[in-house]
């Protein structure tokens, strides 16, 4: 009998986050067609563009949205055993609140662990290659920035010359150990400077003890010269902030690849600890749902309980807003604050577990 009941409520279960999930990835869906239709209005391309752009990235949208999908999921797996009075059969054979907590808590975290090691890498790839599709139509697809294990690479247009940067390290607002190559409209070398290290706090980059090389390998040194660019330090943080779009297996490759010329991995930490987080988040969102329901009588009423959800949801984003605030001006540290959201969820969730049975 419990084989069997497990099996069935594992099912029940199963059918209301996938028809949550659907529900959910169609407005995503919809959504991000305006957003990308909006953003090629003026690019010369078919319909057909904005629907393959929103399909590549809705999985990724989707991803951010699941904890709030358990906890939907998780009302309207109540509301159904209980207006198909299955909860008072569950009851007869001893199935109490508690119980019923602990298999779906237990079956949310297996659900969890599958999100983040397919459902994650998956989304990510399709992740990657939207934003390929989508950089090739924006304005400044002639600049281009990477960072590899031989340092930091920069590609820039300046008076219809391709300028090729190559860094050593990147140390606080710093190229370190840097060669620059300027090239015509043919490719071919126009000069070449190395320099000691370049401040990039702003575009208007200063090179620091710069040797300057002509075609006719004429070299000039300078303690101090300027240099015109499209990149400074904010730009350049912000072009690999997005890394939703890297597996996880790259992601730690991408942070070797920090590590060794010194660039600062605490976005990929921050990105790591989201990841290894996620499963006990949306465990304590079908907690957060359970007790939701089994407070409030499993009252029936849909546009409430709706209510309740998002209600919820919209407190519990903002918390986790305001926790990565809080890492970021230095409040927290970076990793508590990806944590600290749910270690108060879990605090409140135990405060509404300990009387479950007697409601």
């Amino acid at each position: 009998m419990i084989n069997t009941y497990k099996k069935y409520l594992f099912r029940k279960f199963s059918k209301k986050l996938f028809l949550i999930s659907v529900i959910f990835f169609i407005l995503v869906l919809i959504i991000n067609l305006i957003e990308e239709t909006s953003f090629l209005k003026e690019s010369e391309t078919s319909f057909a563009t904005p629907i393959l752009l929103t399909i590549l990235n809705g999985p990724s949208l989707l991803y951010e949205m699941f904890p709030f999908i358990f906890l939907v999921s998780t009302q309207f797996f109540f509301i159904d055993i209980y207006e198909n009075k299955e909860i008072e059969t569950l009851r007869l054979f001893g199935i109490n609140n508690f119980s019923l907590l602990r298999f779906l808590t237990v079956t949310s975290l297996i659900f969890g662990f599958l999100i983040i090691f397919v459902f994650y890498n998956f989304s990510s790839i399709l992740k990657n290659e939207y934003l390929k599709i989508k950089n090739s139509y924006a304005d400044d697809k002639k600049y281009l920035a990477v960072i590899t294990k031989n340092g930091i690479w920069i590609k820039d247009t300046s008076n219809e010359e391709t300028i090729i940067i190559n860094a050593d390290l990147i140390v606080d607002e710093f190229l370190v150990d840097t060669s620059i190559t300027f090239l015509d409209d043919n490719f071919e070398i126009k000069k070449n400077i190395i320099a000691e290290k370049i401040n990039i706090k702003n575009k208007d980059w200063i090179l620091h003890k710069a040797i300057v090389t002509d075609p006719n390998n004429f070299s000039k040194k300078h303690e101090k010269i300027e240099l015109k660019s499209n990149f400074d330090l904010e730009r350049i943080n912000n072009l690999f902030s997005d890394l939703s779009s890297l597996t996880f297996l790259e992601l730690l490759k991408l942070e070797k690849d920090y590590e060794a010329i010194g660039y600062s991995t605490d976005e990929i930490e921050i990105q790591k600890h989201r990841f290894y987080s996620l499963p006990f988040l949306l465990c304590i969102m079908t907690i957060i749902g359970t007790v939701i329901m089994i407070y409030n009588k499993f009252k029936k009423n849909l546009l409430l309980n709706l209510f309740i959800g998002i209600f919820f949801s919209v407190v519990i984003y903002y918390l986790g807003h305001f926790s990565s605030l809080l890492g970021e001006n230095g409040r927290l540290p970076l990793i508590l604050s990806v944590w600290f959201p749910i270690l108060v969820l879990s605090t409140l969730s135990v405060i509404g577990v300990i009387k479950l049975n007697e409601k």
